[in-house]
């Protein structure tokens, strides 16, 4: 498990998950990863999330989405990197696949999708997109 990266150690677990087609994933928890969970379900990509906090070291339980056999997050990407820092105003803010997608942006506000930044007219770091 790579330390330097938590949250593109969460996208390419979940992408291997869905590759596999499998119903669960699980992973360390933590509150930036509770956040993007939360974004993911209110905007229809995933079902649902639980935090197990049973043991010393609470685990994020996704349960993943499927349409038809298909996963319904069909790109799931990093777009800033612990090496390079991506940051970008309200008004610069990307638009992903014509609107179908959304960008998850960590903002002094919170961490919110693209679309409540730009209501916010607040920027930040982009995260990831998903489409």
């Amino acid at each position: 498990m790579s330390l330097s990266d938590p949250i593109g150690d969460m996208i390419a677990t979940v992408k291997n998950a869905q590759a596999r087609n499998h119903k669960k994933v699980e992973l360390p928890s933590s509150n930036f990863k509770t956040k993007i969970a939360d974004i993911l379900k209110n905007e229809g990509f995933i079902k649902d999330f639980k935090i197990n906090a049973e043991d010393k070291k609470p685990t994020l339980s996704l349960e993943l989405k499927y349409h038809s056999g298909n996963p319904v997050i069909s790109a799931f990407e990093r777009v800033s990197k612990p090496g390079r820092r991506i940051f970008s105003s309200a008004s610069g803010l990307p638009k992903i696949n014509n609107g179908l997608g959304i960008a998850i942006i960590s903002t002094p506000k919170g961490v919110m999708t693209d679309i409540d930044a730009r209501k916010q007219k607040v920027g930040g770091e982009i995260i990831c997109k998903v489409f």
